[in-house]
């Protein structure tokens, strides 16, 4: 099997993906992607706005695209990924055949706790965030499992544990794909 060049982080908001991905890129020396960040750019919008004006299928579309251009990059990246990347099953292929795919998770209470107050989570929007935040996980815990190559506990971790942590995972891989 020919070694995944790419290292893409997944996982509900709040689990630590844009966080643990700055990190991580800047220890492995590669670039950081963050794909919600080149939709806010491509857009010229706040994701926000985007669900607002657009709809929930337009981002869906938008993040697809910026995952296949990241993806087929050749230069080695590490790559955070939106939340709900997942529900697509042509992203979750690509995941799986293109990227050492980590899935940062933690219970739905404490993410929901992490990211209350920001606005820029249209998906959190309404009266309980909390239910939501639940609804989510339970609807897309088994695709995060499907494309994970590695599941990592955010709870009780502090970020620089976690990037040693990923960094172990990340030479193990290369270790058994070159033995």
């Amino acid at each position: 099997m020919a070694r995944a060049r790419h290292i893409a982080l997944v996982g509900l908001m709040g689990a630590g993906k844009s966080t643990l991905g700055k990190r991580l890129a800047k220890k492995l020396g590669r670039p950081f992607c963050d794909l919600d960040e080149v939709i806010v750019a491509r857009a010229g919008k706040p994701i926000p706005a985007i669900f607002a004006e657009d709809g929930e299928a337009a981002f869906r579309e938008m993040e697809a695209q910026a995952l296949a251009e990241a993806l087929a990059n050749p230069k080695p990246l590490v790559i955070a990924t939106g939340g709900g990347v997942v529900e697509r099953a042509d992203n979750r292929a690509r995941l799986r055949k293109q990227a050492f795919v980590v899935w940062l998770d933690a219970p739905p209470e404490v993410l929901a706790a992490r990211i209350a107050g920001d606005r820029n989570r249209p998906l959190l929007a309404g009266e309980d965030p909390f239910a939501r935040m639940r609804m989510l996980d339970r609807r897309r815990r088994a695709w995060y499992a499907e494309v994970a190559d590695l599941r990592v506990s955010t709870e009780d971790f502090p970020p620089d544990a976690l990037v040693a942590r990923l960094m172990q995972a990340w030479a193990m891989q290369d270790a058994e794909e070159e033995g």
